[in-house]
């Protein structure tokens, strides 16, 4: 029998807003401040800003990574698949920001998250990425920051229908634009709303 071999899978994703705040758009949020969405527990709430931390499954090591807060997962399988009443059907994408893109990419090997793919961008700059079980990790280089942290930057959901989720969301939705991944459309949520991270909702990909 062959073993099959055994990924980094994103399984939590901590985000320091007040969970009302996503109700509001959409998102079928528990009473106990957490949503799961793409079969990734979302726990909301806390201090800080934006995305606070994250945690996966089947790494080497746990506590940090780069300096990004990565605790054990508190859940051992992944929470069922739903669909949120905006049409939200997971998490497309993960952004973490880099100032050094060789040391974050370097860190992320040694927990045994080996990014795949290495690319330039113009007008992006130096880009990577890997498939974590059900969504992207991309982990863009900003060499020009001040501080020599890495930091989460945003997330990207799935959605059924961008012009649905724009008829429910109004001006709080930017424009419907076609996305750097062929065939798919992308739309940011505005600053209006109310959000400590970067969302933006993305077409399904296509068949």
């Amino acid at each position: 029998m062959l073993n099959t071999p055994r990924e980094p899978e994103l399984a939590e994703v901590i985000v320091a807003d007040p969970p009302d705040r996503w109700r509001a758009l959409g998102f079928d949020v528990y009473d106990d401040g957490s949503m799961d969405i793409g079969m990734v527990r979302v726990r909301l709430g806390g201090e800080g800003n934006g995305i606070t931390a994250w945690s996966l499954r089947r790494i080497k090591a746990t506590g940090s990574i780069d300096g990004l807060p990565t605790p054990s997962p508190r859940m051992v399988i992944p929470p069922p698949f739903q669909t949120h009443p905006n049409g939200a059907t997971g998490i497309d994408h993960l952004v973490i920001v880099t100032p050094d893109f060789d040391r974050t990419s370097q860190a992320l090997a040694r927990a045994g998250v080996e990014l795949k793919r290495d690319q330039y961008s113009e007008g992006r700059g130096r880009l990577g990425f890997r498939r974590i079980g059900p969504a992207i990790l991309e982990v863009a280089h900003r060499p020009e920051l001040e501080s020599d942290d890495s930091f989460f930057w945003g997330l990207t959901f799935t959605v059924i229908s961008l012009e649905a989720l724009a008829e429910r969301l109004g001006e709080q939705l930017g424009p419907i634009r076609p996305a750097v991944q062929p065939g798919r459309r992308i739309a940011t949520l505005n600053d209006d709303a109310g959000l400590s991270v970067p969302v933006a909702f993305m077409s399904p990909e296509p068949p």
